[in-house]
């Protein structure tokens, strides 16, 4: 296959949404975990506890998600500067390795969602109590 710019030039806006989203998902998480803490401080329960937990765990998650977009869009630039001085199989292999960090990310993305709905349904059972 040829590779030309417009190919690595399609991630630009796929990998910019995908990184807007997932900073929502972090300015989200970060809003919860203040909300969290002023709650935490009046008192400790289990829930809360278990709460935070996951919540720790999801931003570890979104920070993975987050760096492995950037490196695919960085990897996608490379690429296109690799075609501008033809070199087309280093921007082949480049290529490659970009729409891999992508998968990667989006893959992060699913982990996060699903706990993000255990972190939900940790919630609602401490409200049917």
């Amino acid at each position: 296959m040829q590779l030309t710019l417009s190919i690595p030039a399609l991630l630009f806006p796929a990998i910019s949404l995908t990184m807007l989203a997932y900073n929502a998902r972090y300015l989200a998480i970060a809003a919860l975990i203040r909300q969290l803490h002023k709650q935490f401080e009046e008192s400790s329960s289990s829930p809360l506890k278990r709460q935070i937990h996951q919540l720790r765990k999801r931003l570890g998650i979104i920070k993975n998600m987050q760096a492995s977009a950037i490196v695919s869009f960085l990897l996608s630039a490379v690429t296109m500067f690799l075609i501008y001085v033809e070199q087309e199989i280093l921007a082949n292999i480049i290529f490659g390795i970009s729409l891999v960090f992508l998968m990667v990310s989006l893959l992060l993305s699913l982990i996060e969602v699903q706990l993000s709905t255990k972190a939900l349904s940790i919630q609602l059972n401490n409200m049917e109590k």
